[in-house]
């Protein structure tokens, strides 16, 4: 790519590879394309593969290049130094569109510290959901036990594939757009039926599926290779009935050139933020994944609408967005408070 390309921001196609689970109207319509039965994700200037697999998920640039390949041919380019500095030609950051077209297995993923110990890799998967979008008559979804629950009865439900009781020991909360959730590592989840999101995760395709029987083939993928008894150490299995809070935002109501969506728990996974511009707004230098939700305008030349999703490269330096917009702006970790999580 050649570095006239490479300093301006990118708009993206949509990138959807297949999964084992139903929906992607929301996203056919955001975007104005079709949907088939098993789209449900677009993974936004992806640089992750799926679990098991070598290249599907994978953001390919217009020119033909792989996101990836781009971002390890300069780093600080796309990056910038002190990002690159940490984090080498990882961007640390996934973002997805997903659209639930039927409710997802309770499911959680792993942290930082088990991966690093098991999966050999520095990333789990912490992630978080902005809802922009729900159908049905109670869109739901269901976040961490509501009391702390012993390793052997969570064990038990696994074996067993005890639908029921895994879905009656989680929190169920009603979403509405403009709700944004915050997932740590470990907390177990499901995402209902009729619910659109915007998610921000750290660039990981690892999950521990407690719930496989009727989603996937096998219970070998639900655990990673690593069979149960040693994947369930990853489960947060404290109560969040009383805190809940602490996950759950409602942001709809706030109005301003900038909304801070997720707060500072986290900073150290990635930075979230909803822009409403009327006329323009500038953007400070940075790696980022642009969503436009509503309007049209132009970022630093180039036209974006509603649907439009666009990889900006830190390079780009300073830019404005122009015209009359709602969108959401994905960004790595705050790099001071990396350190932080990795304790």
């Amino acid at each position: 790519m050649s570095s006239g390309v490479l300093h301006q921001p990118v708009n993206l196609p949509a990138n959807q590879p297949k999964q084992f689970y139903r929906g992607g109207e929301a996203i056919a319509a955001l975007r104005g394309g079709t949907s088939g039965d098993f789209g449900p994700e677009d993974w936004v200037a992806s640089t992750t593969t799926l679990y098991g697999r070598s290249d599907a998920g994978l953001t390919t640039l217009p020119n033909g290049v792989l996101l990836r390949d781009a971002v390890e041919a300069d780093p600080a380019g796309w990056l910038g130094a002190d990002h690159a500095a940490k984090f080498g030609a990882d961007t640390a950051l996934l973002v997805k569109l997903l659209d639930a077209g039927q409710r997802l297995p309770v499911h959680c993923h792993p942290s930082n510290a088990f991966a690093s110990s098991h999966l050999n890799c520095r990333h789990g998967k912490t992630e978080a959901w902005i809802v922009v979008g729900t159908t049905g008559q109670n869109p739901t979804v269901y976040i961490g036990f509501r009391d702390d629950v012993p390793a052997d009865t969570v064990a038990d439900w696994v074996a067993t594939q005890d639908t029921k009781a895994m879905l009656d020991a989680l929190n169920p909360v009603c979403v509405r757009p403009g709700d944004t959730v915050f997932v740590p590592a470990g907390v177990p989840h499901a995402i209902g039926e009729g619910v659109f999101i915007v998610e921000l995760q750290q660039p990981t395709d690892f999950s521990v599926t407690l719930e496989w029987q009727g989603f996937l083939d096998n219970a070998d993928i639900g655990h990673l290779g690593l069979g149960y008894d040693v994947a369930l150490d990853c489960v947060d299995r404290q109560g969040w009935g009383g805190r809940l809070e602490k996950l759950v935002r409602q942001t709809s109501e706030k109005w301003a050139p900038s909304v801070d969506l997720l707060g500072e728990d986290a900073n150290p996974f990635f930075q979230a933020d909803r822009l409403h511009v009327e006329g323009s707004f500038a953007l400070e230098p940075s790696f980022a994944v642009l969503v436009v939700l509503e309007g049209a305008g132009q970022l630093g030349g180039l036209e974006v609408h509603k649907g439009s999703t666009v990889v900006v490269p830190h390079a780009a330096g300073e830019l404005g967005l122009t015209g009359d917009l709602v969108a959401i702006r994905c960004r790595p970790p705050v790099l001071s408070t990396v350190e932080d999580a990795r304790r």
